[in-house]
């Protein structure tokens, strides 16, 4: 023993937690010796041996808890056996084998009964769970124990109206059929997978109103599915795969409103998909896979636009792929394959940018592969085996990251196979009985060079005859244009400097701009920044203003005007601060920009008046990457922010994020990838390669990012007085990986309630390790805005999807 812990006396309480030193050994004799002994928690250690026989006769025992060690042997069936106070008694996870002792149910307040896990073998005891009103947990999963009257089981189990949780999975229950008796108990969660049953389900189970989860898979139940389902509008997740049912897959099931999860497969239900579908609008997860369902896919069903996964493979679905499948914004799996489903593959299939995995093998698509294919970002594995799909293989597939395994063989694909991105790593499985592809010789196809000597013949002599023809026709127009160009330019006056590109600028005065703002008043202020001040103003329409005032008392400053219209002239992004309008004389310089009713993310990140929950902080992260995205490939001169940090990102009425700020921003000239620059950004967010010798590249604003990421779910600004020598806000959060992240986090996001903390920290996990890959020492080794997006809106998928399942 490491260490005993009292609670009222020594000999009350002995317990180790699990955040103590993991314990090995044996369990000591002596214990059994404390007869005031309460509670014996001896849980999540390395505990080998077999229980000594004296605890089981401690009369004082209330809770017994040795789970998840390597313990073993039998429980001790000694005529002295008595632990009438026991209340929990927990001995999941270990190695114990043998029968259960009938006395080991003698207690009357027993509350929590969990052998799950281990070897037990022989007959479950006969219980009364008439004296075991207060009965909540009884779990003896995954043992070998036989359940002998299964009737008189589940009728006694109706006496019991606290229990919760029944999980009696991996038994043997006698007789197999479920009884009607079922239906009258209590319980929350059912769980009775490969337990041999078989029969039909009772139309009873319409009456367990609790129940929120009921798992009968894998087991040979037959007959068809009750319609009573209905009646269980609490239920989240159904799993009847791997029986025998029969039948269709009945309407009733459309009713069920909370229905989350809803697992069928391999069964040999039959007919129809009820166009009902699309009213099942909590489904996240379907699966009805290698049934022998013949019907179209309901257009219904392409309305759940929240809904994970869906597998009807291995059917007879008839019918094509519509456009409307493009409504599906959160789905990862789609597995659609061993149908019959016939016509082209729509390209507003482009639109489902968190699809992982999408298999159409085995039907009868034709046309071709859609080049949009190549702007699903997170698509990891593509089947589209055995079809009649004809063209090229897109060459835009050479753009996602993500792709690990396709399959194209068995089609009639015809060119080049692109060679790019992970096509570098597929194997000739992957494009085999395509007879009219070419490439490199290790897919076992011919090579593509003997075939463009084949076409150029044929190419020359046309264009012997054509191309004459067309150069005449260009140089005509061009000529045609260019006197057009030089008469519009004559006509046109000079141009305003400054923001006079955007469109149609509007014009704003100095004088308008001071009634907008009652003469710049103290009461309109907003901020200060590092190059002048933000007052909130209100234009004679009505519209709501911002007016950023450059302090023109250094040149400095002075030039980060122009640098920001520079950088804002040509740009435009839903995530991007909006300007409007730019006023310049001699003696006053201001931009003219869009309002932020919701201020900067900085106040609501440190303000003790506001809090950003999980799922919004994701959501500003989400925007802040596009923007940059936008900025640095999406723009038609790549733009390097230089300053990205929460007082430079804004928030509008609907909290979506807008990025601001570009008073020392960079423009990449063409092809210029980086840049020298002396401008000092903010201490703390700087890439090592811009603090040390003035390198700027949208690499710099990656590792800016990534700081930011940090900061957002930390609360811990990169300059906070804690980082002092070597350690600094990208260290502290690479040692709290994987095992410490409850120590950075901000303690603002942990809801005190079980599994939510672990949903969390499994999510600040995939966070914390995106940031430190943006903040790799090489600027070479940063992951990109791109991929950054993709990750984060796969996070917030499994986000939303916890949350509304």
């Amino acid at each position: 023993m490491t260490q005993i812990h009292s609670s009222k006396a020594m000999s009350d309480f002995v317990g180790l937690s699990p955040n103590e030193p993991n314990i090995r050994g044996t369990i000591p004799e002596e214990i059994g010796y404390l007869d005031q002994l309460e509670v014996l928690g001896l849980y999540n250690n390395s505990l080998s041996g077999s229980i000594p026989s004296k605890i089981f006769n401690m009369s004082s025992l209330i809770d017994f808890e040795v789970d998840q060690n390597s313990l073993s042997g039998t429980i001790p069936s000694n005529t002295g056996y008595s632990l009438p106070n026991l209340q929990y008694l927990l001995l999941n996870d270990n190695n114990f084998v043998g029968n259960i002792p009938n006395n080991i149910f003698n207690s009357s307040n027993l509350i929590e009964f969990q052998l799950k896990d281990n070897a037990f073998s022989g007959t479950l005891p006969s219980i009364s769970f008439r004296d075991l009103g207060f009965l909540e947990y009884f779990l003896i999963d995954d043992n070998n124990l036989t359940i002998e009257d299964s009737h008189q089981f589940f009728t006694s189990l109706t006496n019991c109206r606290y229990l919760t949780y029944l999980d009696l999975s991996g038994n043997h229950i006698l007789p197999t059929n479920l009884p009607k008796s079922i239906g009258n108990i209590t319980s929350e969660y059912i769980r009775a997978e490969s337990c041999g049953i078989d029969g039909n389900i009772p139309q009873e189970v319409g009456n367990m109103s609790n129940l929120l989860y009921f798992n009968l898979h894998g087991n040979n139940i037959t007959g068809p599915i009750p319609g009573t389902f209905k009646e269980l509008q609490k239920l989240q997740y159904l799993n009847l795969g791997n029986n025998g049912l029969q039948g269709s897959f009945i309407e009733e099931l459309c009713e069920m409103k909370s229905l989350g999860e809803l697992y069928l497969q391999n069964n040999k239900l039959s007919g129809v998909l009820p166009t009902c579908m699309g009213n099942m609008i909590s489904l996240r997860r379907i699966n009805v896979g290698s049934n022998s369902l013949n019907s179209r896919i309901p257009l219904s069903l392409w309305s759940l636009r929240d809904i994970l996964e869906i597998n009807f493979s291995s059917n007879s679905l008839i019918g094509n792929l519509p456009p409307e499948i493009g409504n599906m914004r959160a789905i990862i799996l789609l597995d659609l394959s061993r149908n019959q489903i016939s016509s082209n593959i729509p390209t507003t299939i482009n639109s489902l940018l968190t699809l992982q995995n999408l298999s159409l093998a085995d039907n009868k698509l034709n046309g071709s592969i859609p080049k949009s294919f190549g702007q699903m970002v997170s698509l990891i594995s593509l089947d589209l085996s055995q079809n009649m799909l004809t063209g090229v293989i897109p060459k835009s597939l050479e753009s996602l990251v993500y792709l690990q395994n396709i399959n194209f063989s068995y089609n009639r694909l015809q060119g080049e196979i692109p060679d790019g991105g992970h096509f570098k790593n597929f194997t000739a499985q992957s494009f085999m009985h395509n007879e009219a592809l070419c490439g490199d010789p290790r897919l076992q196809v011919p090579t593509c060079g003997k075939q463009v000597k084949k076409w150029s013949m044929e190419k020359k002599l046309i264009f012997k005859c054509i191309l004459p023809i067309v150069v005449s026709v260009i140089l005509v127009v061009a000529c045609i244009i260019l006197l057009k160009h030089n008469k519009r330019k004559m006509n046109e006056t000079t141009l305003e400097r400054g923001l006079s590109t955007l469109g149609a600028p509007r014009r704003i005065s100095y004088y308008e701009l001071v009634q907008a703002t009652n003469g710049f008043n103290e009461s309109n202020f907003l901020g200060r920044g590092a190059f002048g001040s933000v007052y909130q103003g209100k234009l004679l329409d009505g519209e709501m203003i911002a007016v950023k005032v450059i302090d023109l008392q250094s040149e400095a400053k002075s030039k980060s005007f122009d640098a920001e219209c520079n950088a804002m002239r040509n740009l435009r992004h839903r995530n991007l601060v909006k300007i409007i309008s730019s006023c310049s004389n001699l003696d006053f310089k201001s931009l003219v920009m869009e309002f932020m009713s919701n201020g900067s993310v900085d106040k609501w990140l440190y303000s003790n008046n506001y809090c950003l929950n999980f799922l919004q902080r994701l959501n500003i992260m989400i925007d802040v990457a596009s923007a940059l995205e936008y900025l640095h490939h999406g723009s038609s001169i790549p733009v390097v922010h230089c300053d990205l940090k929460p007082s430079n990102v804004l928030l509008d009425e609907n909290m979506v994020a807008h990025v601001s700020d570009f008073g020392i921003a960079k423009l990449m000239g063409e092809g210029q990838s980086k840049t020298h620059t002396q401008t000092l950004a903010t201490i703390g967010y700087l890439a090592p390669e811009y603090g040390s010798k003035g390198i700027v590249s949208v690499k710099g604003d990656v590792y800016n990012y990534g700081i930011m990421l940090m900061e957002i779910f930390t609360r811990r600004k990169p300059i906070d007085d804690m980082f002092v020598a070597e350690l600094s806000l990208k260290t502290w959060i690479s040692r709290s990986l994987p095992n410490s992240i409850m120590e950075v986090m901000d303690s603002n996001l942990v809801q005190r309630t079980g599994d939510q903390i672990d949903d969390i920290l499994t999510h600040m996990s995939s966070i914390f390790s995106l940031a430190l890959n943006c903040c790799e020492d090489s600027p070479e080794a940063r992951i990109n805005m791109a991929d950054v997006i993709a990750t984060l809106i796969k996070i917030k998928t499994l986000v939303v999807g916890a949350n509304t399942v």
